[in-house]
């Protein structure tokens, strides 16, 4: 996924209010951003950390950018990451257009925001005539507190927890259903950050031991653009995808 127009540079001054980050300009000019991130973004939010925004097209709009990468200081060194929670849906309909996503050979569709389980959506379900239908979550991945490996969730996500109980459900109904993590930044191998929050863990594997498929992705990322690259390990126990 390429950036339709060139990105914006600047620093960071700070991000808070969970969805306000103050930049500065390349020229000296202080703007606020939006950030759309809900997440403790741990190691992505420090001050005077490079940063590029995208320019707001939306009608309604009241801040003129977006924030998209920031250069952050990981362990393993410095990287562009990927910070914009409203990208990964975009880049997995990509990479299925392109045929990029082995785990969905085969289906022919992937319908966004489809009403299942307990008054939630799923992020897409996959069809093909003659395969069964496929619900597919999708999460967004940018902590790394060891170098190369990256984790979810970086805060408690009890939303989170909810989403894997309902894909264990629909495997027990006789349906598949399939985990899709896109790690927006360079990472070796995925793992649950349990230590963070227990209780996503203990669903994420109950989920996987109920047969929900997970799959992980490491990112190409740069201010070109966000692109969904490799396959890498998922390390947490459970039944593997």
């Amino acid at each position: 996924m390429r950036f339709t127009d060139p990105l914006v540079a600047g620093r960071l001054v700070r991000r808070y209010k969970r969805f306000l980050a103050d930049v500065m300009l390349a020229d000296g000019t202080e703007t606020t951003a939006h950030c759309a991130n809900p997440g403790a973004m741990l190691g992505l939010n420090e001050p005077g950390s490079r940063v590029f925004l995208s320019r707001a097209s939306g009608p309604g709009r009241k801040l003129a950018y977006s924030w998209e990468l920031v250069e952050a200081d990981l362990p393993g060194g410095p990287q562009w990451v990927g910070i914009n929670t409203m990208r990964p849906n975009a880049l997995v309909a990509e990479a299925f257009r392109e045929g990029r996503l082995p785990p969905l050979a085969g289906y022919t569709a992937l319908k966004p925001e489809v009403r299942y389980g307990r008054a939630s959506r799923v992020d897409f379900l996959a069809t093909a005539e003659g395969l069964p239908p496929c619900h597919v979550e999708v999460k967004n991945c940018h902590l790394m507190r060891r170098p190369g490996l990256a984790e979810f969730p970086d805060c408690t996500a009890a939303r989170s927890a909810r989403h894997m109980q309902e894909l264990a459900a629909v495997v027990a109904e006789g349906r598949r259903a399939m985990l899709v993590v896109v790690v927006q930044m360079r990472a070796d191998a995925f793992d649950v950050a349990r230590d963070i929050d227990p209780a996503f863990d203990r669903a994420f594997r109950a989920a996987r031991e109920a047969g929900v498929d997970v799959h992980a992705y490491r990112c190409a990322v740069g201010p070109e653009g966000v692109a969904i690259a490799e396959a890498i390990p998922v390390l947490s126990p459970g039944r593997a995808g």
